[in-house]
């Protein structure tokens, strides 16, 4: 009796315990952004405060393939259905698809499209930067389309703000400690004289901005989390090469490219030439440009700090300068 007393006790004492360390350390595992749950880095530090524009869903709906004026393929820029309402809302319909529903853009692809009962003049293809090398090399050796289409059509509007009240216990206690103890770490690298970046943090990375509470909202605003795989070397002549390969398997269209700067390319390496090369040589908004620009003209979170994407307010720009690439 003594002993099942004392194990009763010892129970309770270690559930209490477990509650009091997960009330603790459960909302640490919890992220909003892609980079902060790289990173196992807190969103209080990282998570973006200023108000964005709303979106209207109706706009953000993608349109049949018969009606289309516009077909856009592009990667999750894309995907998001954003800155397609930027020519939405001017009366252009926007078919939307994905690479990940039409992996490449093979030697058939004119043809294929027009099976589709596509009727309109343009073709958007967008990808990130990081990933538009490969994807015209798969595209460039690819003989026949090989279609499937994905089930979900229209995402939800982005948030206007992120939601910050209430705690969410549903991550594991593992990564919330860690994220304490990155954060912990982060509060000695950050005050040391000279700190420019910190690279251990799995596929993220965290670099020190130059004028960054100017140009970001979340509280650690000097110093800006990006993602490892970024780009460091600009596009070469292989990529333009390959983009008239597939304007020639395009031509019964207009065909405009639009390349996504990384996060990297925009607040780190702006000297990048390929955008300039690019707007010369085809249609190709040079997005690079405007969002130096932008940022230039100190839009607070043109990149959201915790995430590789670009905010809303980036999307819509993003839309203003492919819609003013096309209808001029």
């Amino acid at each position: 009796m003594k002993y099942a007393k004392f194990f009763s006790i010892f129970v309770a004492v270690f559930f209490a315990l477990y509650g009091l360390i997960g009330f603790y350390f459960l909302p640490l595992a919890s992220f909003d952004g892609s980079l902060t749950r790289m990173a196992k880095l807190p969103e209080s530090y990282f998570g973006w405060t200023r108000e964005q524009p709303a979106i209207n869903p109706e706009l953000m709906k993608s349109a049949d393939w018969q009606e289309a004026d516009v077909l856009a393929i592009g990667d999750s820029f894309t995907h998001a259905q954003i800155w397609q309402t930027v020519l939405t809302e001017r009366g252009v319909r926007v078919r939307t698809e994905t690479w990940g529903s039409i992996f490449n853009i093979c030697e058939d692809i004119e043809a294929w499209i027009r099976s589709k009962g596509f009727k309109g003049k343009y073709v958007i293809i967008e990808s990130a930067e990081m990933y538009f090398e490969d994807r015209l090399a798969h595209s460039v050796s690819c003989k026949q389309m090989n279609y499937h289409p994905l089930a979900i059509r229209f995402p939800p509007p982005p948030k206007t703000l992120r939601d910050r009240n209430g705690n969410d216990y549903s991550g594991r206690l593992s990564v919330g400690i860690q994220t304490k103890l990155n954060s912990i770490y982060y509060e000695q690298l950050r005050n040391q004289t000279g700190f420019i970046s910190w690279d251990s943090l799995g596929d993220a990375r965290l670099h020190r901005v130059t004028d960054g509470c100017n140009l970001f909202s979340h509280p650690s605003c000097s110093d800006v989390l990006f993602y490892e795989k970024d780009r460091i070397l600009d596009l070469g002549d292989n990529i333009l090469q390959n983009m008239s390969v597939i304007n020639d398997r395009l031509s019964g269209y207009t065909t405009v490219w639009v390349v996504i700067p990384d996060k990297g390319t925009v607040y780190l390496r702006p000297e990048k030439k390929f955008w300039d090369v690019a707007e010369q040589r085809f249609i190709a908004p040079n997005v690079l440009r405007a969002f130096r620009q932008s940022i230039e003209n100190k839009t607070i979170d043109l990149y959201l700090g915790n995430d590789t994407h670009v905010s809303t307010t980036g999307y819509l720009l993003l839309g203003k300068v492919i819609y003013q690439s096309i209808y001029r």
